[in-house]
């Protein structure tokens, strides 16, 4: 029988909201307002720097028109600067600013406490199983190996 409960897609978009809602929780506690994507984005600009916002839409898995806002937002805030590229004036070259490094370094106990949290009814072995088994079906319906998501930028919270 179909129920809400047994329908993959279900239980993928409530997992999602609980993890929203611990990554939320946990760096409001410490004193940061931030998204996950705002994060994913900040994260993304300290390990490849100078990269154009096509590029970061694409590493963060995100729409390239919507991840405009996010950056904007990102922007305003002081967190990073937007440089026009001089071979191509329509690209917009991204750079974290100090306090843009800073957010992501402070950040990083809080985006640890978050992913703890959203594990947490797993055991340690459960736990690495069901990392493997949702690397495993997202590189699948991404087209992709499973190895290639281990050198994406968001697998690694620091």
């Amino acid at each position: 029988m179909d129920t809400l409960g047994n329908l993959p897609g279900h239980m993928i978009r409530r997992l999602h909201q609980l993890a929203v809602s611990a990554f939320a929780t946990e760096t409001r506690e410490a004193g940061f307002e931030l998204t996950p994507v705002q994060y994913g984005s900040l994260l993304t600009l300290a390990q490849r720097e100078g990269i154009d916002q096509a590029t970061l839409a694409g590493l963060v898995a995100y729409d390239r028109v919507t991840i405009g806002g996010v950056v904007s937002r990102l922007e305003s805030r002081g967190y990073l600067t937007r440089e026009v590229r001089e071979e191509d004036r329509r690209a917009r070259l991204l750079r974290l600013t100090e306090r843009g490094e800073s957010v992501v370094q402070t950040i990083k106990p809080a985006v640890r406490a978050a992913q703890a949290r959203i594990l947490a009814p797993l055991e340690p072995e459960e736990q690495e199983e069901f990392m493997r088994l949702l690397k495993k079906v997202t590189a699948g319906l991404e087209g992709r190996d499973t190895e290639e998501m281990e050198g994406d930028v968001l697998n690694k919270v620091g």
